[in-house]
């Protein structure tokens, strides 16, 4: 058990699936116990009894009550319901409360104003591989949070993944890159398989194939001190078959489309930043 998050009492405001995803690493991991954890939503009871159900944590329909029993508070809702969510549970919260937030765009000094008191605020951009254990999660600190909070929250989100410490400022980045990345990967391998069905794979076949050389490189990657261009190299021989399907994304700018695609994720992230800060 972790002295960090011992006894302390984690609400969960909002019960979506990234919700769903921290708690199970929690639990399956013993990080906290199942009692320490309470979620609360705006109206899907049923999926509050299913977590209950599935995790053994507490659950509550009075956001006003869970939000006064915790120690820390998850804002798990929609980016747009932030705003209401917190006027309407702003009067039971603490200044020595901690608020750790998963919504895209939202800066902490937003949070922070409309808490409007000096409570720690630490926002969080996990990825959906939190499912499987597997986020690249970052975390950035608010001009209210202390060393030890982020310590609490690191711990917290290795509950399901890598845990990176980056300047608030580099988050937009972190969500063109990390937060949406996984649908890059997930859109090339849907072009992936449509090729290899097309050339005579069954889709069984086919899936079994990318998911282990995805898998593949990744560990490769992990394990090297190789830069991307040399490993992909290192595949290549001359007049190959690897050089021919590289030598088609050279033609097509596949590396730059790639790099447009980040980019604009990353302006997203940025614009949907102004637009809830104005």
């Amino acid at each position: 058990m972790s002295s960090l998050l011992n006894e302390q009492t984690i609400t969960f405001l909002g019960a979506g699936s990234m919700a769903e995803a921290i708690i199970a690493g929690l639990v399956s991991k013993k990080i906290v116990k199942p009692e320490q954890i309470i979620a609360t939503n705006f109206s899907n009871h049923a999926k509050l009894e299913s977590l209950k159900q599935t995790y053994g944590i507490r659950t509550m329909s009075d956001r006003g009550a869970a939000v006064k029993a915790a120690d820390i508070v998850i804002l798990a809702m929609k980016p747009k319901q932030v705003k209401e969510a917190i006027s309407d549970i702003r009067i039971f919260t603490n200044p020595s409360q901690l608020f750790v937030s998963v919504l895209a765009g939202i800066s902490t000094s937003y949070i922070e104003n409309l808490l409007g008191h000096e409570a720690g605020v630490i926002r969080t951009m996990p990825n959906t591989s939190a499912k499987v254990g597997a986020s690249a999660t970052a975390l950035s600190k608010g001009t209210t949070s202390s060393n030890i909070q982020i310590a609490q929250v690191s711990e917290l989100f290795e509950a399901v993944g890598t845990v990176t410490v980056v300047a608030e400022e580099k988050l937009d980045a972190v969500t063109g890159l990390a937060g949406s990345g996984p649908a890059y990967f997930y859109f090339l391998v849907e072009a992936m398989e449509d090729a290899a069905i097309e050339s005579g794979l069954s889709h069984e076949e086919a899936s079994a194939l990318i998911t282990q050389t995805i898998l593949g490189v990744g560990k490769r990657l992990e394990s090297t001190t190789k830069t991307a261009r040399e490993l992909y190299q290192e595949v290549m021989s001359p007049n190959g078959t690897t050089e021919a399907g590289i030598n088609v994304l050279r033609e097509h700018d596949g590396q730059g489309i790639m790099k447009k695609a980040v980019n604009r994720a990353i302006t997203r992230s940025k614009e949907l930043g102004i637009e809830f800060n104005s």
